[in-house]
């Protein structure tokens, strides 16, 4: 019996699909899941290297400059992990091997989710503690970290025990 003959229990969801239908129909939707971050991410780290080329750029002290390159640094980590997503599918595409794939897939979002959160809380701080001062901007990180561990932590865990 091959992963293509085995039948999917629909759990409840009313389909109708092998399990091998169900492992491709789930890396369509972490690709399209990967796609969406990727252009975040992309669009962070533009915004991200063309702040060197300001004229301010060289007042920022000790702590500016060190957020900023730790920013630089998140996204291109965060830019490789989407990356590595396509490149395991690539590699390791024919071998029948798409479960383990889509469970790296998922661990992949995991990790972009967070990256993506450290880097938008990054960016408030410094955003801040260039307009404003440094205790604003830590008042404006924590805000932002609240903000996002709701949206992207507690609203889903909801959304789950609903359901």
């Amino acid at each position: 019996m091959t992963l293509d003959d085995v039948p999917q229990s629909s759990g409840g969801n009313g389909r109708d699909e092998t399990a091998a239908e169900r492992m491709d129909r789930l890396w369509g939707d972490i690709l399209q899941e990967l796609r969406v971050m990727q252009t975040g991410a992309q669009l962070l780290s533009g915004f991200l290297l063309t702040l060197p080329f300001q004229s301010t750029f060289k007042d920022l002290d000790g702590f500016g400059k060190t957020l900023y390159l730790t920013l630089v640094a998140l996204t291109v980590v965060t830019t490789a992990l989407v990356m590595t997503a396509v490149a395991t599918h690539q590699r390791l595409t024919g071998r029948h091997v798409k479960d383990r794939v889509v469970a790296m897939g998922r661990g992949v979002i995991r990790l972009v989710l967070l990256m993506l959160a450290l880097i938008l809380v990054g960016i408030t701080v410094f955003v801040f503690d260039v307009v404003l001062d440094r205790a604003p901007a830590i008042i404006a990180g924590i805000v932002a970290a609240v903000v996002l561990a709701t949206l992207l932590l507690v609203v889903p865990e909801r959304l789950r025990r609903l359901g």
